[in-house]
């Protein structure tokens, strides 16, 4: 019954069956065969068949609302279980931005279960806006100001986006004096989540500014903007964390460096439950004490290693 309980979870976040069958790894046959299974048994259909995406039933949504807390209850007595032993147990689902995710919060989550054996972490990275009505995440890590006040939040590291580009292309086009010079600049536009990417922001809370940039060269990877920035085709508004090896090393320079620009810093975020099983609460106090130490690690780590080859 558990399973079949986990299996639909899976199933109601799923944006159609085939989607589920991806997360569930399996085929699309035994996804559906076991679906039919479950609606046999409960006497009652929970998924429209027949349609593009997946929509649920008004039973299927009631069945999928209902089996969260029986599943919580499931997760909490991991807890208490695991914590009597001294162990962490369960599963954690934790989402990421891609560049933030391969970097750092992969190899940190290593790290977690090489400590916690009985504990599962899965990692989903996306460029994707986060969607927390469809519960797909125990925990989230986020950066810049949060999409949902309903969400609880930890800073894990403090962050900002800057201004930068390349020295050949501020030898070739010059250094923009004011913020309303980029308007006459080749700008790199990250297009990430749903955004305004083209708008970039300056100033603080009190006196903001902003501006509309344009540019030829423009995709949904970061890492492939910073690359075009480092081959001097243009100016990017990219995350300290992101860039500050390339500022370190001289292969990028700060744009308008006297001009301040607002926190983006990164965020651990999760549901507002009353209760935090423990085992994603020490996975955000590792995340909170590894994080930033990783991430400044890395960039003195990659200076040296430019200076010294």
């Amino acid at each position: 019954m558990i399973d079949d309980l986990r299996f639909f979870q899976v199933v109601a976040a799923s944006e159609t069956l085939t989607a589920a069958a991806r997360e569930l790894q399996c085929s699309l046959p035994v996804v559906s065969k076991r679906l039919s299974a479950l609606e046999r048994r409960l006497d009652t259909r929970l998924v429209h068949r027949g349609t593009r995406r997946l929509v649920l039933t008004s039973e299927g949504e009631l069945f999928a609302a209902r089996l969260e807390p029986i599943l919580e209850q499931v997760r909490e007595l991991e807890d208490v279980v695991g914590h009597r032993s001294g162990d962490l147990r369960g599963s954690i689902v934790v989402q990421a931005t891609l560049g933030l995710g391969r970097a750092h919060i992969a190899p940190l989550l290593g790290e977690f279960t090489a400590r916690h054996p009985r504990l599962t972490v899965e990692l989903h990275t996306s460029a994707l806006p986060l969607r927390p009505h469809r519960r797909e995440f125990d925990l989230a890590i986020h950066v810049g100001t949060p999409p949902d006040s309903s969400l609880r939040m930890r800073r894990l590291a403090k962050n900002r986006r800057v201004p930068c580009a390349a020295p050949s292309y501020v030898d070739s086009r010059g250094m923009p004096e004011r913020i309303e010079d980029l308007a006459d600049h080749d700008c790199l536009v990250l297009r990430e989540n749903e955004g305004d990417f083209a708008l970039w922001r300056f100033g603080d809370a009190r006196h903001p500014r902003q501006i509309r940039v344009h540019g030829r060269l423009s995709s949904n990877d970061g890492d492939i903007v910073t690359g075009w920035a480092l081959q001097g085709h243009g100016v990017i508004m990219r995350s300290e964390w992101q860039i500050r090896t390339h500022l370190d090393s001289g292969a990028l320079v700060r744009v308008l460096p006297n001009v301040p620009t607002p926190p983006a810093d990164i965020y651990a975020l999760r549901a507002d439950d009353t209760h935090l099983p423990r085992r994603i609460s020490e996975l955000i106090k590792h995340l909170a004490a590894r994080l930033p130490d990783r991430i400044a690690g890395s960039a003195q780590a990659r200076t040296k290693s430019a200076t010294h080859p």
